[in-house]
Parts: C-alpha cells; sequence; structure tokens
C-alpha cells in the first residue's frame, strides 16, 4: 500500500495512510457503534497493517463526531456472530505494530475497551471515556475489567465500572487513562504519536495492577455494593476485577466474557436496554420531528414555593435567566432565603462551586408583579393546586405575555384544557409537570392539551432536555400518566389492607420488590393531606358504587398527615425520619374491615407483589387504549423515573409483556373480581402495540 492509497474493509471501515502510519477509520454514524460489519473491517483492517511491512504503527479514530460510543446494543439479545471484540483487541494486541486509539466524543463501553487494547490513547481535550456496561445489566466483556485496573488500580476501576461513570479527558490524563490530548488536530497529533511509538509494543494486558491497601479496595467494594443495591452486575463486576491480582490474564479474560455473556441474556438486561431505547424514543416523538422549537431566552416561575423554587433551581442550573414571581411578598422572601439555602447545600457538598452559585444568583430575579415579565420567553406556573387560583395566574399572565411567549402549568392532577380556556392563546398553553424535588428529579411529563399547538409542546420537549430532564409526552387526562397509574397502584394497596394486610406488610413486600419505598410510607412522606384534599375536591365526581377505602380519610380527619405531623400510617414521634406500626392505625384497619363486611386473611409477599404489579398495569392498558401516553414504554420510563419502580424490573409494561396476552386478560378480569367495583378490567392488546 503507498501512501496514497486507501483501502475500504466493508462499508464502515476504511484506512489510508499517512507515511508509515496506517489511519483506520470508522464510520457507522450517528455514534460509530461497534456492529458486527465494524468488527469486520476492524479486523481485516489490523490484519493488513499487521503484514504490511511499509507500516510502522496505526491509528483508530472515529469519523463523525465522536470515537466509538458504545456497542450496537440491538445484538445484544441475540447469538453474537464473529469476529466478537475480544478477537479484534486481541488482533490489536499481538500486532507487532503500534495502535494508538484516538478519542473524540465518546469512547463508551465497547469503544473504550478497544482504545484500552490499543498501546496508547490520545484524545481531545472534550472527549470523554467509560464503561457504563453495568448500567445496562451486564459487566465489560471485552477485557475492560482486566485493563483498566493495570492502568488505575482496583479501588478506581471498582468504582469507575459499577458506577458506569463518564470520565472527562482531563481527568483521564490524571487518573493515566489517556496518554496525551490534542486542543485542535486530533488525527495529526494521533499519527505523530504514533510515529514516536514505532517498534515499540506496550499492551495493557501485560502491565502489573498498582498495589494498594486492602483496606481502601474493601472500602471502594463496599460503597459500590451498597449504591449498587446489591445488584448481580455490580457483585459480579467487583469479583471479575478481583481477579486482575489473582489468576493469569487469560483465565480473567475468560471468566469476564463468561460472565457477560451470562448477564447480557438476564431479564434484568432486557429490561435496562428496554429504558435505553425508549429514553431514545421518548425525547423525539414522532409528531415533533419536524417542528421547530422556539428559542427559550428567559423563564419565569410564579410560585415560590417548595415546587416552584425547585423549577427555579433547575432553570438557573441550566443557565437561563429566571424571574421568580409571587404576589405576597413574604412567602416570595421565604422563597429566596430556600433557594439561597440550596446553593449553600451545593456548595457545601460539592456539588458546585462559589463561582458557578453566584453566577446562578446572578440571573435570578424576584418580582411581585406580573408587569415586569412582558419580554419572558417561558412562563411556568406553580402555584396551589386549585383551579381557580391557577386560572387567575393564567389571566394575568395572557395580558402580559408577548404574543410568541410559552404558559405552561406545573399542575399535577387538574385539566391543562380547563386552565387553558382562560387565556386567548390556548395553542401556547400546556403542562409541564415536574416531580419534586424539581431540582433533582429527571422525569418531566409534557401535556398537550386540547388546544397545545406544535410549536409548543416542541418547545416544552426541547426545554426538558436543556435541563437535562426525561421529557416524556402526554395527553391531557386526569393525573396523566404518572398519577393515575399510582392512584390505582395505591388503591389496590387500600383495598388490601380492607381484606386483611397491614401498612407495613405491604410496604415491606414492594420494597424487596426493588421500589425505594411502599406507598403507605410514601404518602407519610409525601404529606396524606395533599391526596386528601383531591379527594375532597373531586369528590362529586366520584361513582357512588365504587369502592371506596376510607381509611386515608379518617387518619387525616385525625390530624395524621405524615411525617410532617408525627403521625400517618406510621408513628414518628421517636424519630422523624423512620416510622415504626401504630397500634391505633391498626385498629382503625379492622375496624374498616369489620363495618364493610371483611373477613380478614393474611396476604404473602408474592400475592401482594403481584395485585400491585396487575393494577398498574391494568390502568396502563387502559391509559394507552385511551391514547393518553404516546407508546407502551413510556409508562416504564415514567414510573421508573418519577415514582420508584425498580428500573433492573422495567417497568410494569416491560412485566405484563412477559406473559402471553390471554394469561394477562385472566389475570386483570380475576383481578376485578377481587377489586369488586373499584377496578375496570382492561383489553391488554394496548399493552403489545408498538
Amino acid at each position: 500500500m503507498t501512501a496514497s492509497e486507501a483501502r475500504s474493509f466493508g462499508p464502515q471501515v476504511r484506512m489510508e495512510r499517512a507515511g508509515s502510519i496506517a489511519v483506520i477509520a470508522i464510520d457507522n454514524p450517528p455514534i460509530n457503534a461497534g456492529s458486527l460489519e465494524v468488527r469486520r473491517g476492524l479486523l481485516d483492517a489490523v490484519q493488513a497493517v499487521t503484514e504490511n511491512t511499509e507500516v510502522t504503527g496505526a491509528v483508530l479514530i472515529g469519523e463523525g463526531t465522536t470515537f466509538i460510543a458504545g456497542s450496537d446494543l440491538r445484538e445484544f439479545g441475540q447469538p453474537l456472530e464473529d469476529p466478537q471484540l475480544p478477537t479484534v483487541i486481541q488482533a490489536v494486541e499481538v500486532s507487532p505494530k503500534p495502535f494508538v486509539a484516538a478519542i473524540h466524543g465518546a469512547a463508551l463501553g465497547g469503544g473504550f475497551e478497544l482504545a484500552l487494547g490499543c498501546d496508547a490513547r490520545v484524545a481531545a481535550e472534550d472527549a470523554v471515556v467509560g464503561l457504563p456496561e453495568v448500567t445496562l445489566g451486564i459487566i465489560p466483556g471485552a477485557g475492560g475489567t482486566q485493563r483498566l485496573p493495570r492502568l488505575v488500580g482496583l479501588s478506581k476501576a471498582i468504582e469507575l465500572i459499577c458506577t458506569g461513570r463518564r470520565v472527562s479527558a482531563p481527568e483521564a490524563s490524571m487518573l493515566g487513562l489517556i496518554d496525551a490530548t490534542f486542543d485542535m488536530d486530533l488525527k495529526a497529533g494521533a499519527i505523530a504519536y504514533a510515529s514516536s511509538l514505532a517498534g515499540q509494543k506496550k499492551p495493557v494486558i501485560q502491565r502489573s495492577v498498582p498495589r494498594e491497601p486492602e483496606a481502601t479496595i474493601k472500602a471502594a467494594e463496599e460503597k459500590a455494593r451498597k449504591a449498587g443495591r446489591e445488584r448481580p452486575p455490580v457483585l459480579e463486576a467487583i469479583r471479575v476485577i478481583r481477579l486482575a491480582t489473582e489468576v493469569t490474564p487469560l483465565e480473567a479474560l475468560t471468566t469476564e466474557r463468561e460472565v457477560f455473556q451470562r448477564l447480557r441474556v438476564s431479564e434484568e438486561a432486557f429490561a435496562l436496554r428496554h429504558h435505553f431505547f425508549a429514553e431514545r424514543q421518548a425525547t423525539k416523538p414522532a409528531s415533533l420531528k419536524e417542528v421547530e422549537p422556539h428559542n427559550i431566552e428567559s423563564v419565569a416561575v410564579i410560585g415560590s414555593g417548595t415546587m416552584g423554587v425547585g423549577i427555579a433551581v433547575a432553570a438557573l442550573n441550566a443557565g437561563f435567566p429566571v424571574t421568580l414571581l409571587d404576589m405576597d411578598s413574604q412567602a416570595l422572601e421565604r422563597g429566596r432565603e430556600r433557594l439561597r439555602e440550596h446553593y449553600e447545600g451545593s456548595i457545601a457538598r460539592g456539588k458546585l462551586s462559589q463561582e458557578e452559585v453566584s453566577a446562578c444568583l446572578n440571573r435570578l430575579s424576584i418580582a411581585t408583579d406580573y408587569e415586569v415579565l412582558g419580554t419572558t420567553d417561558l412562563f411556568i406556573e406553580a402555584v396551589f393546586e386549585d383551579l381557580e387560583v391557577k386560572q387567575k395566574v393564567f389571566r394575568a399572565l395572557d395580558q402580559v405575555a408577548h404574543p410568541n411567549a410559552i404558559l405552561a402549568t406545573n399542575t399535577s392532577y387538574l385539566e391543562v384544557s380547563r386552565i387553558a380556556e382562560v387565556t386567548r392563546r390556548p395553542e401556547s398553553v400546556l403542562g409541564l409537570h415536574f416531580f419534586s424535588p424539581a431540582q433533582i428529579m429527571r422525569l418531566l411529563e409534557v401535556v398537550q392539551a386540547q388546544h397545545t399547538g406544535l410549536e409548543a409542546l416542541a418547545t416544552g420537549m426541547a426545554f426538558g432536555r436543556k435541563l437535562k430532564k426525561l421529557p416524556v409526552l402526554v395527553q391531557d387526562s386526569f393525573g396523566f400518566i404518572g398519577n393515575r397509574i399510582y392512584a390505582a397502584y395505591r388503591a389496590q394497596c387500600e383495598y388490601m389492607l380492607e381484606e386483611g394486610a397491614f401498612p407495613e406488610e405491604i410496604d415491606q413486600a414492594l420494597e424487596a420488590y426493588g421500589f425505594a419505598m411502599g406507598p403507605f410510607a410514601v404518602g407519610d412522606m409525601s404529606g396524606l393531606d395533599i391526596a386528601w384534599q383531591m379527594r375532597k375536591q373531586r369528590a362529586a365526581q366520584r361513582d357512588p358504587d365504587a369502592r371506596y377505602v376510607s381509611i386515608p380519610d379518617i387518619l387525616c380527619e385525625m390530624g395524621r398527615f405524615g411525617r410532617k405531623s408525627g403521625a400517618g400510617y406510621y408513628d414518628y414521634r421517636e424519630d422523624p425520619k423512620k416510622g415504626k406500626p401504630d397500634p391505633e392505625v391498626a385498629e382503625i384497619i379492622r375496624s374498616e374491615s369489620e363495618r364493610k363486611g371483611y373477613t380478614r386473611h393474611n396476604f404473602n409477599e408474592e400475592e401482594i407483589q403481584r395485585r400491585a404489579l396487575l393494577a398498574m398495569a391494568n390502568e396502563a392498558a387502559l391509559l394507552l387504549a385511551e391514547g393518553v401516553a404516546d407508546r407502551p414504554a413510556d409508562v416504564d420510563l415514567v414510573l421508573v423515573n418519577g415514582y420508584g419502580f425498580p428500573k433492573w424490573k422495567g417497568g410494569p409494561v416491560f412485566q405484563a409483556r412477559q406473559k402471553e396476552p390471554e394469561d394477562l386478560a385472566r389475570e386483570f378480569e380475576e383481578l376485578a373480581r377481587l377489586s369488586e367495583h373499584g377496578f375496570r378490567a382492561a383489553d391488554p392488546a394496548s399493552l403489545f402495540e408498538r
């Protein structure tokens, strides 16, 4: 091959010459995923480099905006075809010619494992690297668990692999993962670096693991186990990383691949891949593909309570100038104080620097007069959950907002269309349902009301992405996706209270399944009075024949509102954060069972879990049939990211899809019988669409 020659190795890999250095380029847009065709092309190109006597070294580089940003996850649910990635990496390592990985954009998963198989790694200054496999229910399967420890030590390898954290190029250089960075021409820098290595092979796998105290390694293990909730991928990753100092590299690599192959076809891995693809689909709805969002340069948040302050913080952190408005000057001052305390805490925890906090606070304005908001692009109302109160705010906004402004409500339950109808611009009104705490929770339901225009919706979705949230498009309906399904779930748990269970039994069973908290502990934490007020507001609309559980109302009438009052379903008088079962609550439950004529019986853990999950799946089928959610997977995204459903279980729709539709239909009918008039059995067909 002469200096002017270029060769293609399949449709996605090309090679050209720069003097004695071969430059192998991967071109598989958009992220240069390490697909079968890429692996085939790379293996052929590596062999060509090895056989060519005129070539002294090679550079691997990605075309477009990134190196290899991961493997093709669509392959992981089926048998992997040869050549597999370890074969490609082995060819790189046994070649007598040095290989340099030139990383721009991202080198993640298999892409970073390929880079670790090279003799050196150079990167653009804004590149990131990482091994996120554990977050997908697997472990690195192409040497990542063995090569990474040889560069950073066991404890750091455990941290990086078990969290899946992305590492910036400056930090990667400090850790020894990157050998050089270039702020200008990465390709030229990589070619020069490869030239300097002529005749030198430096396989990472042949290096020794740096020594460190066993206590340090143990501490990293314990931290990873706790953060990873003892999930199998975390435990297996720790075990296999440890092999780097216990057995030969060949034995360790063989074990790593065996574990990877086993985990990639586990239910957990299928569930997490389900989420991976669902997130990417949800943030780019087909209905908005050709719609251009409005440019948002300023934001106003109406209401300075806990939610309003949280939304303001989220927008400030994303770089938006924010006006926080409240007609009550004292409430506004309390809100500003909460916001200041939040940022002081961020500095104390090392989350933000003083300079970053100062920049955020400099973008904040406060106001008690709507008239100052005439140039604002996006308004987010976050006042009391009352239709008349919210309509009053929107009438005022309609008077001052400029013609292209977007008006959003943060309502959790109310119909956005009813709020929009008091304006002259219903096409500009949508719901942006944040979850508390708004500055932390990732989920954002973007609600399309009856007359919401596509440009307003596209703007809401784009705004959510700028806040680094997960925006999910939903249609206007009571409770949208999340609160509607959660209400059905909570109601089923309340039915079980009447029939024989106690709050702590139900909470323990659902926490054992993987929920962060059970429904009664959640209710106590959120405040039982909030849902009580909503039930009273909707009492006139309730079907008088529908099953209704009075236990939560009785608790509220007694002043038991949860943690904030010292008592709810649990007693918090001894420990404000950790309640204990209360005999008084147990007696109320028994009394209600007797009053309604239920013969109480014991529930086992599996029965509690089954009824709760079926209630969720049934409600999901109903709202999908009604068109409230765009796709079945959107339901799972909402329940996992907003309601504590365990991500490694996939979500209620994912779980339902593990059954045959006809079997699921029978289970829905059986649950309807057990629930009496509190439950309408759905046709499960909508759960299996798209």
